[in-house]
């Protein structure tokens, strides 16, 4: 088994720190990335927030993966250039998970300033359906329809479309996914023909299979989200994206393949 290389063991030191000092001392909400438009976005978060994680499983899942991954990339990279390598996929997480989501965010306000002006029945069910994703309580949609001119219906409508919209933009992104993700793929490239043996495969798969196949499952799982889907699959996708690049940067003159 390879040895923990001197950065792979800080960053997980790291992360591990701030994940205890956060749940028993204090709040990690001011170091997630927070979409723009949010009363609580800094801009320092694009940076914080890969070192903030939801919950221990969260936390063990992305420190599992940059365990295996990134003593090899460090051997073959450097500890400075490893460095490098792990902030940027995770900055460039936070971009394209951040233009993503202005897009989103950008349909979503419109369709609330159109109910706020025309407020209707059909218009509030088509919100929900959009944003809820069938997760809200279907009978205040009939009381609508049997009141659609009561004004304090139409006034409780306007204030729960609001508070819908407020409560999804202040919902912040956390975690070393993206980071992560950057790492597996090039690991995928750097060396597409490592075996890999993996608990949720019955047989040995290598590298680059298996990064192909995570990396479509993203693509398929961001385009197509499921009702209570709450993984950032575009930071993972936007991780892989600058790997991408700075492998074909990096390793413009490369011909050896493991």
């Amino acid at each position: 088994m390879m040895n923990i290389t001197p950065t792979v063991r800080n960053l997980l030191i790291i992360n591990v720190v701030a994940f205890l000092a956060f749940s028993y001392f204090g709040s990690s909400a001011p170091f997630a990335l927070y979409d723009f438009r949010s009363q609580y976005f800094r801009p320092y978060q694009f940076f914080t927030y890969m070192f903030m994680h939801g919950n221990f499983g969260h936390l063990f899942s992305n420190m599992l993966s940059l365990f295996i991954f990134g003593p090899m990339l460090e051997y073959r990279w450097g500890a400075q250039r490893f460095l490098i390598f792990y902030l940027v996929c995770g900055i460039g997480a936070g971009i394209l998970y951040t233009g993503v989501r202005t897009y989103e965010f950008g349909n979503m306000q419109q369709q609330m300033e159109s109910f706020l002006v025309n407020p209707s029945p059909e218009g509030l069910n088509a919100f929900l359906e959009d944003h809820l994703e069938g997760s809200y309580n279907k009978q205040a949609i009939v009381e609508y329809k049997r009141n659609a001119d009561d004004p304090t219906i139409i006034a409780a409508s306007k204030k729960a479309i609001k508070n819908i919209y407020e409560s999804i933009i202040n919902t912040p992104m956390v975690g070393a996914s993206g980071a992560v993700f950057g790492l597996l793929l090039a690991f995928g490239m750097l060396f597409p023909n490592t075996e890999l043996f993996l608990l949720f495969f019955p047989f040995p798969i290598k590298a680059k299979y298996f990064v192909l196949f995570y990396g479509a499952y993203e693509l398929y799982a961001g385009v197509k989200r499921m009702p209570g889907d709450n993984v950032a699959h575009y930071a993972h996708l936007g991780g892989m994206l600058f790997a991408f690049i700075l492998i074909k940067v990096w390793e413009r003159n490369r011909t050896d393949f493991y």
